[in-house]
């Protein structure tokens, strides 16, 4: 049985239904929240596995919300949104979400992204001793060990997809990772709108690790073909 809590933050009737039922037929436990305030409370009162997360809640924008979770847990928080431009995405993604899914949504891809979290999270906990070694390139360093990243020996602050995208790079170094292979990789699938997510997940890492976001040094985009790290000396 699956046992991970989910708390589930909307304040649309119809669509909070439509998710717990999925989350109940599916053997998830979740916990609901119709507002802001309530979302806070839940969270900080029981700790669930996941946040997934509106943005126009009645009291406060889903964005703070984030914002303030952040200051004490690392939570993944998945957005659940009807808000669709980038500037929508990447604010979210800034202020620490994990992963963002636009309404409409399908039940399946609601419960692949659900699944790719716990995946994350699995192998978050499980590192291999063949994995415990320090990629540098630059004033970049990337400590595969401790699942943190370095530029100019500050910590980076990446979001779980953010560190994944960085890691599947660095281990590649030279070559150019396909937009399909990268969004298989990160979320197990391609769906219609990875593609569209992938740009938005590596323009803000890349505004994080690149001095020069419009003039990259150590990401270089493939137009229509995908992405590769650059050797930097």
């Amino acid at each position: 049985m699956n046992k991970s809590l989910i708390l589930v933050v909307e304040d649309d009737t119809s669509v909070r239904n439509l998710i717990t039922t999925t989350l109940k037929t599916h053997e998830y436990r979740y916990l609901t929240a119709p507002d802001g305030q309530s979302a806070i409370l839940e969270t900080s009162s029981h700790n669930p596995d996941i946040v997934l997360l509106d943005l126009g809640l009645p009291d406060i924008d889903g964005v703070e919300i984030i914002k303030k979770i952040r200051t004490w847990s690392n939570i993944p928080i998945i957005v659940i949104s009807a808000r669709s431009e980038d500037t929508d995405k990447i604010d979210a993604l800034d202020a620490g979400a994990d992963d963002y899914l636009t309404k409409p949504f399908s039940v399946e891809e609601l419960l692949a992204r659900l699944r790719v979290t716990q995946r994350r999270l699995s192998m978050m906990q499980k590192v291999s001793p063949a994995e415990a070694v320090v990629f540098v390139n630059g004033k970049l360093r990337v400590d595969y060990a401790a699942g943190c990243a370095y530029l100019n020996e500050e910590e980076l602050h990446l979001t779980p997809i953010e560190y994944k995208l960085l890691c599947l790079l660095t281990r590649n170094i030279g070559k150019v990772l396909t937009h399909t292979f990268l969004t298989q990789s990160i979320w197990g699938s391609s769906w219609n709108n990875d593609i569209a997510s992938l740009r938005v997940f590596m323009a803000t890492l890349r505004k994080k690790i690149e001095k020069e976001p419009n003039s990259p040094q150590y990401i270089q985009t493939h137009i229509g073909v995908g992405y590769r790290m650059l050797k930097v000396d």
